[in-house]
């Protein structure tokens, strides 16, 4: 089960308690926000767990002005949190009130409104962080683990079944949930259906060029409003990704359409029903969803200040992931193959945009060098990496 896991997050939250009043870690339900904050909780016997799903927890905060009062003293953590959102009015002045750090751990499985709420009352009072669904640097650094964490994505759940059909069926689930229930208690009135054939039709466009209009025709003439509504809805949910071109002055026509991933693959391949390996490898998405499983591990340990984005010219030069990080930009290229051999628009996007690092990320065992300033690695090298980039950016 989880627990099995080292977050790689932990540390980073231990930190931001130490110095901030308070922290708002979101994720998506079922991600491990809550085995986590107890995990932490357990080591502080002063600690406080409410789960403001729970009628009875969310009755102790009847009277929040008082209850948080007679708490100053301990660790409260509130789980869920977007379902109580008059709460962030009554913080702010608690905080400011007795602006000791760790004071509050606040758990959201929303973006978008959750963020909007905190950010108008707890700015320069809390900090932000996100717990994505499991890492390739938090399972078994093996061939067989890697592919079943391509497979079946990283929600514990799903990874840890006892086989592939529970593992698909428990995402299947897990889909009709966020569809049927998650979503409406955010207040979206877009009726489940809809949303269910919008994600579907994504998922089918996993990687590619986000065509609003090309949309909202196969969805019966929905506005190109509409289907960016949407878009908006399941991104808020931290369930896609939205990855925005690279815009330079190059002297170049730019292709300047953002992209869309499914973030988690397990959610990307129950949506297309593909149940195991041997039926991903034999789909045309499986160069997409190994480009996007990889861009999740980079997101998640990108260093402080790093802006992601990918490069495409209407001459053909491309890469898939470039982050920008104190000036320099660096390159990150998906292949699926033991033998990655990047096109020539790989190496033309180099030159281009004068990349100062490259890195190809395939399903190999060790790094290996391709080209001056271009290695082969491994997806369980891409902290490291991002962890010595960070420390270039400070010196």
């Amino acid at each position: 089960m989880i627990d099995m896991y080292q977050r790689h997050l932990l540390a980073t939250l231990n930190e931001r308690l130490g110095y901030f009043p308070g922290v708002v870690m979101l994720g998506p339900r079922q991600a491990g926000k809550t085995t986590l904050a107890r995990q932490l909780a357990s080591s502080r016997p002063d600690a406080l767990f409410l789960d403001l799903e729970r009628p009875g927890d969310r009755a102790a905060l009847a009277e929040p002005e008082l209850f948080l009062r007679q708490n100053r003293h301990r660790l409260v953590i509130l789980d869920e949190v977007q379902n109580l959102p008059d709460l962030f009015a009554v913080l702010r002045p608690e905080i400011d009130d007795d602006r000791r750090p760790g004071r509050f751990l606040l758990l959201g499985s929303a973006s978008g409104k959750l963020l909007r709420q905190s950010a108008e009352s707890l700015a320069g009072r809390v900090s932000y962080l996100e717990l994505t669904p499991l890492l390739a640097s938090e399972v078994r650094a093996d061939a067989t683990s890697l592919s079943v964490l391509l497979l079946r994505g990283g929600f514990p759940p799903s990874y840890d079944a006892p086989n592939e059909a529970l593992s698909l069926l428990w995402r299947e689930e897990f889909i009709r949930t966020i569809l049927e229930r998650d979503l409406p208690q955010l207040g979206v009135t877009t009726p489940a259906s809809t949303l269910d054939r919008f994600w579907r039709m994504l998922a089918h466009l996993h990687g590619q060029q986000f065509n609003a209009s090309q949309l909202g025709l196969a969805l019966g003439g929905a506005s190109h409003s509409t289907v960016g509504r949407y878009l908006d809805l399941l991104q808020d949910a931290l369930l896609v990704r939205r990855l925005e071109p690279l815009t330079a002055n190059l002297g170049k026509r730019l292709v300047k359409t953002p992209k869309a991933y499914v973030r988690d693959s397990g959610l990307l391949h129950a949506l297309l029903g593909i149940g195991s390996i041997n039926a991903l490898h034999a789909h045309p998405v499986v160069g997409a969803s190994w480009e996007g499983f990889v861009i999740e591990q980079i997101a998640a340990h990108a260093p402080a200040g790093a802006d992601l984005c990918y490069f495409r010219t209407a001459a053909g030069a491309e890469l898939d992931l470039v982050l920008t990080l104190g000036g320099k930009r660096h390159a990150f290229e998906m292949k699926y193959s033991t033998t990655p051999k990047p096109a020539r628009g790989f190496w033309t996007a180099l030159n281009d945009l004068a990349i100062d690092r490259a890195w190809v990320v395939a399903p190999v065992e060790h790094r290996y060098p391709l080209a001056r300033n271009v290695d082969v690695i491994p997806v369980q090298d891409v902290p490291r990496i991002l962890a010595t980039l960070s420390g270039d950016s400070a010196t």
